[in-house]
């Protein structure tokens, strides 16, 4: 049967097509004239008209649909699609954004949220920060002549990183180091590896205070090294010294031009630039001034100099000028170490004063100390024995005793005195210094002769009771300073020892009268004796004149506090006394004359307590006076403690030393010689006058 063909175009089938004929070509038009070449076909030759058949152009193969059911046509070809890139750029755009909010929020948390941290820590590995020490200020005589002063020094400092083996390429630098500088700075070694050693830190200071000289050598011995490692980096060596990381700054040594004098009354300054005794702890507030600080950029340890830095200057200490003269204390300092060594003498002391001001002129102990070099100081030594010491006084205490017989009105100088060869009081028989028959004394007498059963007698005579006796002398010996500070002020210094008169034991209350029983200071001594030269009036003891500012503004220390303890009277008539101990030939104290003065003063033997053992062994010598008697400007005090060569009474061995010292200060200060003559008092009374 015939097919019957659908209306539309029949698609013909490539395989089954027949060669198309050559001479009869494709035209779009059968109404065209020329016949239009169309471009050629793929598969087929480049020219029609070649004479060859052509194989039947192959038609282009529709793309295929796609739909729910698959591609369209029973045979046409699959094709493989590209996938899309669209999510691939999605997820590397949202990478990229993570990537970057988490810079931003970084760079937020750094620049705003913690930028002072991040900026302190910078500061910290850049800037170093050093204090600039203040200038202390010096310490002078009441003329202005330099007792202690500052000096230029450095200060050994280290950078420990230049240390490490990174830096330096050498395993043990600190070792090496320290080993080298250990000699010279008079450190241990040990000490100073564990500084070099200090771990996360940019700098240590390895000494203090150091001469220039010291310096000069470490500098010398860098130098050696340098040029030493400069020539090992030729043969693979690092190039760089062990000793690279060792600086100074410039800071300033203590040093006392006089060397040991007044060394007890100055102190001295410890490692830390404090002071460590005397007037250097006493006024080291004022003396020290207030340390500044610098901070600068630094690279390697070294101050780079072209960078900003800030600075707090420094005010200097004020200076402190002393009461003291210089010469003065010279003679008392020469005096008593010359006879402490004679007397093989545990030690001395020798107290100068102003009657008037109550202005110590010295103070001198021995043995002493060199305040320029501790590490050869004897320990019991390094502190001021004239006051910080408390001993008997022994008969110098007799004339408060005095004081109050006379101004109580219960004797005069010329009161006679029966002074049997031993008295008996209490639980206990009491004698003098030196055996006698019975004397016949004045009250003058007793003093002159040092007396102590005459001295039991007299002030047995305050009270109708021993009990009222010992109060109303109790109150005097109050007066007069006993049992307080001196008003000095000064570190370690001690009162004394002042029982209360309810408290005086049966023995206590016969021998206080007379200096024992009771203990004060060598200061607490010689104060006694300027209140007598005063008129009666008990000024306080001054060390310290003023100050000198930063700006060199003196400004005078406070007034002294005044008492009036006796009456005029009372001290005249005691003065008078007093110079018969002296002057008078039955005195004690004739060595301590002086040709051309009037000459007021008190022998003194006490038997001394051990301050090891806490019992009686040995003696305390003394002697304390004024002059001119008749015009009193100068008190000197002298005591000596347990001397074992020699004598052991006060009169003969420390009248002389009293002699020497009130003579050049007599003459140092320009005192003229007294012009009138003393008056002579009655010492002895004949029986039945």
């Amino acid at each position: 049967m015939p097919s019957k063909e659908p209306p539309h175009r029949r698609v013909p089938n490539p395989a089954r097509s027949s060669p198309a004929r050559s001479d009869s070509p494709r035209s779009d038009s059968p109404h065209s004239d020329s016949p239009r070449s169309s471009p050629p076909r793929s598969g087929s030759p480049r020219s029609a008209n070649d004479g060859r058949a052509r194989p039947a152009v192959r038609p282009a193969p529709r793309r295929p649909r796609t739909g729910s059911g698959g591609p369209r046509g029973p045979r046409g070809p699959r094709q493989i699609r590209l996938g899309s890139p669209r999510p691939r750029l999605r997820l590397v755009s949202l990478a990229l954004t993570l990537v970057m909010l988490a810079f931003v929020i970084r760079l937020l948390q750094v620049q705003a949220v913690d930028a002072s941290t991040y900026t302190a820590k910078a500061e910290k590995s850049r800037y170093l920060s050093h204090t600039i020490a203040a200038e202390r200020g010096e310490i002078t005589d009441r003329s202005g002549i330099a007792l202690a002063t500052s000096v230029d020094a450095y200060d050994i400092t280290a950078d420990p990183f230049m240390f490490t083996p990174d830096f330096t390429k050498v395993p043990d630098a600190p070792e090496k180091a320290a080993a080298l500088l250990a000699p010279i700075l008079g450190a241990q070694s040990a000490d100073l590896v564990k500084k070099l050693k200090a771990p996360k830190s940019r700098y240590t200071v390895l000494a203090r205070r150091q001469t220039p000289q010291v310096w000069n050598q470490i500098k010398d011995l860098k130098g050696v090294l340098a040029e030493k490692a400069s020539k090992e980096k030729t043969a693979g060596g690092s190039g760089i010294s062990v000793l690279s990381g060792v600086f100074q700054e410039a800071s300033s040594k203590r040093v006392y031009p006089n060397g040991d004098l007044a060394a007890g009354i100055l102190g001295y300054v410890n490692a830390a630039g404090h002071g460590g005794g005397g007037v250097e702890s006493m006024l080291d507030k004022e003396l020290a001034g207030e340390d500044g600080q610098v901070t600068y950029a630094q690279s390697g340890g070294r101050r780079v100099p072209t960078a900003s830095s800030r600075e707090k200057p420094a005010v200097p200490g004020s200076g402190i000028e002393l009461t003291i003269d210089r010469d003065i204390q010279w003679a008392a300092q020469k005096a008593i170490t010359d006879q402490v060594a004679e007397s093989k003498a545990d030690r001395g002391y020798v107290m100068v004063q102003n009657t008037r001001t109550g202005e110590v002129l010295a103070m001198a102990n021995a043995p002493g100390f060199d305040p320029n070099d501790l590490s050869e100081a004897n320990s019991a030594a390094m502190g001021n024995a004239a006051l910080q010491d408390a001993y008997e006084p022994g008969s110098t205490s007799k004339v408060m005793s005095m004081a109050a017989v006379l101004e109580e009105g219960v004797a005069t100088p010329g009161t006679h005195v029966v002074i049997p060869n031993r008295l008996h009081r209490g639980d206990r028989l009491f004698k003098d210094d030196v055996d006698h028959p019975t004397w016949n004394l004045t009250l003058n007498g007793v003093l002159a002769k040092s007396s102590n059963i005459g001295t039991i007698l007299a002030t047995g005579q305050l009270g109708k009771t021993q009990a009222e006796a010992n109060k109303v002398l109790h109150s005097y010996l109050h007066k007069f300073g006993i049992g307080q500070s001196t008003g000095l002020k000064y570190p370690g210094e001690t009162r004394g020892i002042l029982a209360e008169p309810q408290d005086w034991s049966t023995s206590q209350q016969y021998t206080i009268p007379f200096g024992q029983g009771l203990s004060l200071n060598a200061m607490q001594a010689a104060s006694v004796y300027s209140t007598i030269a005063n008129g009666g009036v008990r000024t306080e003891p001054t060390l310290i004149r003023g100050t000198n500012g930063p700006d060199g503004r003196f400004t005078p220390a406070p007034a002294p506090k005044k008492t009036r303890v006796v009456s005029e009277k009372t001290a005249k008539t005691l003065a008078t006394m007093l110079e018969s101990v002296v002057g008078d030939e039955e005195g004690t104290g004739t060595k301590a004359a002086i040709p051309g003065y009037r000459v007021a003063g008190k022998t003194g033997t006490a038997n001394r307590v051990d301050p090891k053992l806490g019992v009686y062994k040995g003696y305390t010598a003394s002697f304390a006076g004024f002059a001119p008697a008749d015009d009193p400007q100068i008190t000197v005090y002298c005591a000596i403690q347990n001397p074992l060569k020699g004598s052991h009474f006060g009169g003969q061995i420390c009248g002389p030393i009293y002699k020497k010292v009130m003579e050049f200060a007599l003459k140092t200060l320009r005192v003229e010689p007294t012009g009138s003559k003393p008056a002579r008092l009655p010492v002895a009374f004949k029986p039945g006058e």
